[in-house]
């Protein structure tokens, strides 16, 4: 039956890497996916490799994370052809510009950052919470980074993913006695299309763990199936790490 039979999801950022990763894994475990992300071509292709393994049959919706409509749109979109959402993974995450460097970046890199690290994942999920409340049940998964626990990234970046900390702890304890859960699924490096490195630049990365290698998006999915199931009813505002020993 899967672990997550009749759930509905809604995964951001679903076309590429660990999103993909995410909605193939909880179609397996035969929930049904709503995926968005701003490719259509890219969305359709994941739904056509879960209808080829008999997945449940899922949704593409094509929107843009940081603009505030278009944010809430697949939980919409889910809520008009299923009735209901069940699980949210807020997903998309990326730095915006190259103005970074506090002494010399501009205002627009490090806020357009911050609206898509940390703005998109409140106006994604502030749409779900109402349904959630009602049913009495939801799971919300935020993406973090090794850069949510350490100075690892650009000062935007890290700033974004250091305040999903205090967003998915403060969320839990809000929504705590409503039957929801919230967590952080931080990855280290993972072998996404953001790391399209160099070899030398790669196997820097692959030091920056304990177990010396990049690890695959696919190593995420057991632990956030996990997060999204009857199982996991009781670990909320929890910052898990699946990164094969990132900076110990």
């Amino acid at each position: 039956m899967g672990q997550l039979p009749g759930r509905v999801a809604v995964i951001t950022g679903g076309g590429r890497g660990i999103g993909r990763a995410l909605a193939q894994r909880f179609a397996a475990e035969r929930a049904t996916v709503v995926i968005s992300s701003r490719t259509a071509s890219d969305l359709d292709a994941v739904l056509a490799g879960i209808a080829a393994a008999d997945g449940p049959p899922g949704l593409a919706v094509v929107a843009d994370a940081s603009d505030r409509d278009d944010a809430r749109r697949p939980v919409r979109a889910a809520l008009e052809r299923f009735g209901r959402v069940d699980i949210l993974v807020n997903n998309v995450g990326g730095s915006v510009g190259k103005g970074h460097d506090p002494f010399t970046g501009d205002d627009a890199s490090f806020e357009d950052t911050l609206t898509l690290n940390l703005t998109s994942a409140w106006w994604t999920t502030r749409a779900a919470l109402p349904a959630m409340r009602e049913q009495q049940w939801g799971r919300i998964i935020s993406i973090g980074s090794g850069a949510s626990k350490r100075a690892a990234a650009s000062l935007a970046y890290t700033t974004a993913k250091h305040a999903l900390i205090g967003f998915t702890r403060q969320l839990a304890q809000t929504t705590g006695t409503e039957g929801i859960t919230v967590n952080l699924l931080c990855p280290g490096w993972t072998n996404t299309s953001l790391l399209n490195v160099d070899d030398h630049t790669r196997a820097k990365a692959e030091r920056d763990n304990a177990q010396h290698r990049v690890l695959e998006p696919e190593e995420l999915a057991g632990m956030a199936t996990l997060l999204a199931s009857d199982d996991g009813a009781g670990v909320t505002g929890q910052v898990i790490s699946v990164d094969g020993g990132y900076r110990l």
